[in-house]
């Protein structure tokens, strides 16, 4: 990819001396091999006039295309070529120059300019196509050629032939690169529609794989000859389009695998991550102000080399480095990953060494279809991370449901403990009476058989007195077992546990708990409680909904605080006084009970809950514990 984006010069000595020639292929077609050329001297840069005027005299030479090409001398930026049309047969000739090296051509048939093309980028191959006319036969044929690249000159036969014929074969040449590079546009442009309907737990990952995918099909449409060859008047735009898609890929291909496997080893992913960012946007920058100032253009191609060059290199490092560190730990995602960059690799350094040793002219194609393998990996990659998520989310609604049928029994049997309380109050004090007076009859009665009577009948009053205080005692809340509580631990599994529901009501969850902070509790009690309101406010969210989780020491020594915001419905004022009541509830199916549990919870636990809410914006509950050092 970087020597795609760098370029490589391929320096090829060429020697003059033979006649102008052309040659018939037993088809329609008539190639032309062999051309005159004459440099041009800094400084002295003639028009086509002169050009006509001063015919065969000057410094014209000889070159052939099956020849070596002559050395450009020294700082040379400017050539002339001529050459005579032959005569064409064809209903509609056109000509067809191939691997023509210059970043500005001008093409005159005698006097007349049929083809311009001047660029201000760093780009000097051009496929050009030019109709023709039979009239036009025998003419002079002129082309001057400008560059700054050091490679000036036609590098292969010219073609005469039908312009229709070489619509369909410069169509089938160039097939490949857009149908691969508009396919994955397109399909990145479905990507971007798709992600109005996507949770957002999948968006960061589906984003950046929308901007590789987009990034890679902009390059290879810009780096295909289609759009030089047919419209050259978008070569500015192509050039700045393959600048800003390359300035993307490498960024977003590591901000994508750092959302499927994490920070990397040391956090490298993140930090580097972080640093291609700045690089990225600063690269833009430069390119819109080299966009806008014609001097700076020279600064931002050298930058962007530099800037491209640092990410390709240290960025594959990173990337490759982490790869391995994954496949160690036998992770099936690297190993998928592994599969689609080593085709790509692979096929890319078999091209490269080809590039280098090939005698010809040789424009890299094949990587193309290694980019598919790549992104066919990533596309893998993503959906199976979608599907865990999925099958988490349906293990974590199971275990929801447990809960929630827990939760249903823990509060009848605490609405059972409120109605016995409030009977047993009823009716112990009628005991108590009726037990004096029995008492007062039992000591003044001199019938023995009467003493015993009313002896028994207390005896039995004193039993119901029991188990009315058993009753009591049952109502008030009992923690059962307490233990030190590490409360991230506790709040990550509580977070665990309620994500699928809240992921269900289109909201999310989102949690910041200080290290090292401990409460005594009973686990499952303490649990019992923040789920509570942690429910109700996942019930109360709107559209785009969240609800923050916040835990750290308060000002207070020795105390923590909890708190749980969401952006709700919110409540009255005077509703808020009645919360915690019994069978107290806002909810149409409510009956109050849980968070009535959840306040007498912490209430054991010696703590406190302030409730702060405004209808219409949300909701903001606190709770202070006592810390367990």
């Amino acid at each position: 990819m970087a020597v795609l984006t760098l370029g490589i010069a391929l320096v090829i000595l060429l020697t003059p001396e033979a006649q102008l020639t052309y040659a018939a292929n037993g088809t329609n077609e008539t190639t032309i091999m062999e051309w005159q050329m004459m440099w041009e001297e800094p400084g002295l840069e003639r028009g086509i006039e002169d050009m006509m005027e001063l015919g065969d005299q000057g410094d014209w030479f000889q070159v052939s295309a099956s020849g070596d090409y002559p050395v450009l001398p020294p700082n040379i930026t400017s050539a002339w070529i001529r050459f005579k049309l032959p005569e064409m047969s064809q209903m509609r000739p056109a000509m067809e120059l191939k691997n023509m090296l210059a970043q500005d051509v001008v093409i005159y048939i005698e006097s007349a300019k049929v083809y311009e093309v001047h660029r201000n980028y760093v780009y000097d191959r051009n496929i050009i196509m030019v109709p023709l006319s039979s009239i036009e036969a025998g003419q002079s044929v002129y082309m001057h050629l400008k560059s700054q690249t050091m490679r000036i000159g036609l590098q292969s036969p010219i073609i005469i032939d039908n312009h229709d014929n070489m619509i369909k074969e410069g169509m089938r040449s160039d097939i490949t690169d857009v149908v691969i590079g508009s396919s994955l546009v397109i399909i990145s442009s479905f990507m971007l529609l798709s992600v109005i309907f996507l949770n957002r737990t999948f968006l960061p990952g589906w984003v950046s794989l929308f901007l590789v995918m987009l990034s890679i099909g902009i390059m290879i449409l810009s780096y295909s000859t289609f759009f030089d060859k047919y419209y050259p008047e978008l070569g500015n735009f192509m050039y700045y389009a393959f600048d800003v898609a390359s300035a993307i890929l490498i960024p977003t291909l590591l901000i994508f695998f750092e959302k499927i496997f994490g920070k990397g080893p040391y956090s490298l992913l993140s930090r580097f991550n972080r640093y291609l960012l700045m690089m990225m946007f600063i690269s833009l920058f430069l390119m819109l102000v080299s966009i806008a100032w014609e001097p700076f253009r020279d600064i931002y191609t050298l930058m962007s080399m530099i800037f491209l060059g640092f990410e390709v290199v240290v960025g594959n490092i990173i990337l490759i480095g982490s790869l391995i560190y994954y496949c160690k730990k036998k992770y099936k995602e690297a190993y998928i990953m592994a599969i689609g960059l080593g085709s790509f690799t692979l096929i890319t350094l078999v091209e490269m060494l080809w590039y280098f040793i090939s005698d010809e002219l040789y424009a890299m194609m094949f990587w193309k279809y290694g980019i598919i393998f790549f992104l066919a990996s990533l596309i893998i990659m993503l959906v199976r991370r979608i599907m865990r998520n999925y099958e988490t989310a349906l293990e974590y609604s199971k275990q929801l449901e447990v809960f929630n049928n827990e939760l249903q029994r823990s509060e009848k049997i605490e609405m059972i403990s409120h109605l016995a309380a409030s009977i047993a109050h009823e009716v112990r004090n009628p005991l108590q009476v009726t037990r004096g007076f029995l008492q007062i009859l039992r000591d003044k009665s001199a019938d023995e058989k009467s003493k015993n009577y009313t002896k028994l009948a207390i005896d039995e009053l004193d039993r119901a007195a029991e188990i009315i205080t058993d009753f009591l005692t049952f109502a008030k809340p009992d923690l059962g077992e307490v233990t030190r509580l590490n409360l991230a631990q506790e709040l990550q599994q509580i977070e665990a546990i309620l994500m699928p529901f809240a992921t269900m009501q289109g909201g999310v969850i989102q949690l910041s708990v200080e290290e090292d902070l401990f409460v005594k509790g009973n686990t499952s009690k303490f649990k019992q409680a923040l789920i509570n309101i942690i429910k109700n406010s996942i019930e109360a969210l709107k559209e785009d909904g969240y609800v923050l989780i916040q835990a750290s020491r308060t000002e207070v020594p020795d105390y923590l605080m909890i708190t749980i915001k969401d952006n709700g419905e919110g409540i009255e004022e005077q509703d808020i006084k009645r919360l915690g009541e019994p069978y107290y509830s806002k909810k149409s199916k409510g009956t109050g009970l849980g968070l009535m549990v959840t306040y007498r919870i912490i209430e054991a636990m010696q703590g406190d809950i302030v409730i702060n809410s405004k209808k219409g914006i949300g909701t903001e509950v606190c709770l202070r514990l006592p810390i367990s050092n």
